[in-house]
C-alpha cells in the first residue's frame, strides 16, 4: 500500500517538475523574444529629441519651430510620435512646439517611487515649462494628456495661457475601455512579468484589433508604426508605464469639482464616433463647470483625431492660441488712467 502511494507521489512530482520546467522554458523564450524585439525597435526608432532632468524624471522632448509656445501632452500608451506624425510639421512654422514623452512613456523615465497621479504629472509639466523658460504656453492634451493638462491649469495656473484638448479624458470613466483592460495589473511584480513575456507577442497578434479600436472608424495610417512611433509600444517599458498610469488614474480623486477655478480659455475637440471615450460625457464634465469652454465636434471621427484629422486640429489649436493670447493680453494690460 505504502509502495503504491510512494510511486504515485513520485509520478506526481515528476509531472509537476516537467510542467514547471516547460513553463520556465516558455517564459524564457518569450522573454528573449521580447528583449530582442525591444532592441530592434529602439535601433529602428531612436529618440529624436533632447533629454532634461525634472525632479528625478529623465524627460525626453522634441523642441522645434519658433513663435508662441505650445506644449503637447500625449495620452495613455502614447509617446511623442502621436504628435510628430501629423501635427509637428503643420505647427512649427508658426509656433515653438514642445512635445514630451510623459514620465514612463516613450523614452522618458519615471523616478523610483513616483505615483503617476495626475497632480504629480502636472507638476512635472509645470517644472518643464519653467526649465525651458516658456512663458505661459498653450497646452494641448490628447486623451489622458487632456486630464493632465486640466490638472496643470488647476494646480499651476500661472504656467498656462490656455488649454486645447483633443478627445480628452475629463473625469473618471465608469469602466476601463476594453482596449486598456489588459493594463489593469496592480502588482508591480506581475506587471513586470507580463510586460517582459506575454505583452509583446500578444500586442503583435492583436495589432489590428488595437488599431481599429484606437483609430476607427478611420483606418490607421500604414506608417503609424514607424512615423507615429507605434512600434515603441512593443517594448516592456511601455507596457509597464501605461499600466502604472492607468492604475493611478483609477485611484484618482475626482478633479472636476475644481474645474470652475480655471480662468484661462479652454477648448475641446472631439470625434463623434470615438470608440474609446464617450464624447458627450467628457465634454459635459468640463462645460458643467466652464460654460464658456469652446467645444467642437468632428462628425464621424474616432479617437486619434490628431492624426486622422490633423488639419482640423491645427485650425482648432490656432483658434485657441488666439483666444489665449487675447485673454493674456487683457489680463496683463495696465488699467487706463482716469481722464
Amino acid at each position: 500500500m505504502r509502495g503504491g502511494i510512494y510511486k504515485t507521489m513520485t509520478v506526481f512530482i515528476w509531472i509537476f517538475g516537467i510542467a514547471v520546467a516547460l513553463i520556465a522554458l516558455i517564459l524564457g523564450a518569450l522573454a528573449a523574444f521580447t528583449a530582442r524585439t525591444a532592441r530592434r525597435v529602439e535601433k529602428t526608432l531612436p529618440p529624436p529629441g533632447r533629454f532634461i532632468d525634472i525632479d528625478g524624471a529623465n524627460i525626453h522632448y522634441v523642441d522645434a519651430g519658433a513663435g508662441p509656445p505650445l506644449v503637447l501632452i500625449h495620452g495613455l500608451s502614447g509617446q511623442h510620435g502621436n504628435f510628430t506624425h501629423s501635427l509637428l510639421e503643420r505647427l512649427k512654422s508658426n509656433y515653438r512646439v514642445i512635445i514630451l514623452d510623459r514620465p514612463g512613456s516613450g523614452y522618458s523615465k519615471r523616478p523610483r517611487g513616483a505615483s503617476g497621479a495626475l497632480a504629480e504629472q502636472a507638476r512635472t509639466i509645470a517644472r518643464l515649462i519653467e526649465a525651458l523658460e516658456l512663458e505661459r504656453p498653450l497646452i494641448i492634451g490628447h486623451s489622458l494628456g487632456g486630464a493632465i493638462a486640466l490638472a496643470v491649469a488647476v494646480n499651476h495656473p500661472e504656467q498656462v495661457a490656455g488649454l486645447a484638448l483633443l478627445a480628452p479624458v475629463t473625469h473618471q470613466p465608469d469602466q476601463v475601455p476594453p482596449l486598456f483592460r489588459p493594463l489593469v495589473i496592480r502588482s508591480p511584480f506581475m506587471r513586470s512579468l507580463v510586460a517582459r513575456t506575454l505583452a509583446t507577442p500578444l500586442s503583435i497578434v492583436n495589432r489590428d484589433l488595437v488599431l481599429d479600436a484606437a483609430f476607427g472608424p478611420q483606418p490607421a495610417p500604414r506608417d503609424y508604426g514607424t512615423k507615429g512611433g507605434g512600434l515603441l509600444n512593443l517594448r516592456p517599458t511601455s507596457f509597464i508605464g501605461a499600466s502604472h498610469d492607468l492604475i493611478a488614474l483609477t485611484d484618482e480623486n475626482d478633479l472636476t469639482a475644481r474645474y470652475g477655478d480655471i480662468k484661462v480659455p479652454v477648448g475641446i475637440l472631439y470625434g463623434t464616433a470615438d470608440r474609446l471615450l464617450d464624447p458627450t460625457a467628457h465634454v459635459k464634465a468640463v462645460t458643467a463647470k466652464l460654460p464658456d469652454a469652446d467645444c467642437e465636434l468632428i462628425e464621424g471621427a474616432g479617437h486619434m483625431i490628431l492624426i486622422c484629422h490633423a488639419d482640423r486640429c491645427v485650425q482648432f489649436i490656432a483658434r485657441m492660441a488666439r483666444r489665449a493670447a487675447a485673454a493674456n493680453a487683457g489680463a496683463t494690460r495696465p488699467a487706463k488712467a482716469p481722464a
